[in-house]
């Protein structure tokens, strides 16, 4: 392959990679703490988005996944009060 062509590539892939993670993080304005009791089990998770609602559900759901098994567990789980809520930026 024709040393020219490969540059090609690698600048377009860096260019890529650079967009997607410009696009992920620009619109991050909340960044949330949630802690979750379920079944006697506890997990805290950090979550960002663009909005508190949107960052305050993704970390509760992110928390319930690794202490609830199966659907009705999961939905349970993430229907619960948070034991702690911690603004880290944003609020």
């Amino acid at each position: 392959m024709n040393k020219r062509v490969l540059l090609l590539i690698v600048v377009v892939v860096f260019a890529l990679v650079g967009l997607m993670f410009y696009s992920m993080t620009s619109n991050v304005k909340y960044r949330v703490e949630v802690c979750v009791a379920y079944n006697g089990r506890n997990s805290c998770r950090t979550a960002r988005a663009d909005t508190e609602d949107h960052a305050l559900r993704s970390a509760q759901n992110n928390a319930c996944a690794l202490i609830a098994s199966g659907v009705t567990d999961t939905m349970q789980c993430e229907r619960t009060t948070p034991t702690s809520v911690k603004w880290l930026g944003g609020k």
